[in-house]
């Protein structure tokens, strides 16, 4: 019987990263070559003069003297932690399919827990926001679904308790899936349907959807839309036609029960977005944790207060 080449794929070996990341030193290397890889350059008059400080562990432009510090203006940056726990944990996180828990995470780093959900949540908006960039085109199957915790009353659309949220799976010319967006919706009305459209769809995109009347809001994103309804003389089209997004909504709900067991309803978009992150950088596994690594090192810092606000929807 033939391997999958993707599940198979050579991967990122723990022996290997740490040869690679072992120490501090070799991790600001790396920091440093994507911050500067054409050298150092002053963020103040952009001169690339400078002496390092050992004593603080600075960088001295020599023109106008300004200061500044490996990780200023990075997600890095304003943290007590070594740069080896901070690669430590990308690793971590990128390389497990399932992802692992911020009490997980505590216990393979020995920091408390408090710190260990920063870290997590922090690159998880991180990997969100990477995400939120890349538009689906050529074939995407779309579909509505709720997550949460079960509560009395009404179950599925509708249901209290429960978060709404598109999921679009992109396919190649052969029917095989490539791209996953996963995104919270406050409501499905056709006119937040056409604004997720616009901002997440290329044009001329051949979407397929259920019958669900808010996909017709596709319409005015220019998007090319056909539905199918779910009844018994096309029940086996209907099941061929959403066969990938049926699958991607009962894998990321199985994972997130497993790992995380429950979540916030307001921090439900970065677990989303983490999931996706993971699944569109699957045929490159090694790629995953260097993608996040650099975009760590070109994020903004973040505050936590900016973590435990309500999350935005998309």
């Amino acid at each position: 019987m033939p391997k999958n080449s993707i599940q198979f794929q050579k991967g990122f070996s723990i022996p290997v990263f740490m040869q690679m990341y072992g120490t501090e030193m070799q991790c600001r290397e790396r920091l440093f070559n994507i911050r500067w890889k054409n050298g150092y350059v002053c963020p103040n008059c952009a001169s690339k003069s400078y002496c390092e400080l050992k004593s603080r562990s600075l960088y001295q432009c020599n023109k106008c003297h300004h200061q500044t510090s490996l990780t200023a203006g990075t997600l890095f940056s304003h943290s007590k932690l070594p740069l080896t726990s901070w690669f430590l944990a990308i690793y971590l996180i990128t390389q497990d399919k399932n992802s692992i828990s911020a009490l997980e995470l505590k216990r393979k780093l020995g920091v408390s827990y408090n710190t260990a959900w920063r870290i997590k949540h922090k690159l998880m908006q991180v990997m969100k926001e990477h995400d939120d960039n890349r538009k689906l085109g050529n074939i995407v199957q779309l579909d509505d679904a709720y997550i949460g915790g079960k509560q009395k009353g009404k179950r599925g659309r509708g249901a209290k308790g429960k978060t709404p949220f598109v999921s679009a799976i992109s396919l190649n010319e052969e029917g095989h899936p490539i791209y996953m967006r996963l995104s919270v919706v406050s409501c499905f009305k056709k006119q937040e349907i056409t604004d997720w459209a616009k901002k997440h769809l290329q044009e001329k995109t051949l979407v397929i959807s259920d019958g669900l009347p808010c996909f017709n809001g596709l319409l005015a994103a220019d998007i090319i839309h056909g539905s199918l309804s779910k009844n018994g003389k096309e029940l086996h089209q209907y099941e061929a036609a959403f066969y990938w997004v049926d699958t991607m909504i009962g894998n990321v709900k199985n994972s997130i029960k497993g790992t995380y067991h429950a979540i916030r309803e307001k921090h439900i978009p970065r677990y989303l977005g983490e999931f996706c992150f993971r699944f569109n950088y699957r045929f490159r596994v090694e790629d995953i944790f260097n993608t996040l690594i650099k975009c760590g090192a070109k994020s903004p810092p973040m505050p936590e207060k900016l973590l435990t606000l309500a999350e935005s929807r998309w």
